[in-house]
């Protein structure tokens, strides 16, 4: 990952944006999940929790919109 200071740009602000960059991309949840062996079926399960999590989210929402 490569980021470039602009011009006029501090140091402070290019540590920033690097950070942002990687956040965004995902690489630090990447490797602290690779960190430990996990079994399939936990995989599985957690996949699950995360979807019914996104369901109840959409659902809150379109319960906010009708509301409205």
């Amino acid at each position: 990952m490569e980021v470039k200071l602009r011009k006029n740009e501090s140091v402070e602000n290019l540590i920033k944006r690097f950070n942002r960059k990687v956040k965004k991309t995902k690489i630090i949840e990447e490797v602290l999940e690779k960190k430990f062996y996990k079994k399939p079926s936990v995989k599985k399960r957690e996949k699950y929790f995360r979807r019914l999590a996104v369901i109840e989210k959409a659902k809150r929402k379109e319960k906010q919109e009708r509301d409205i």
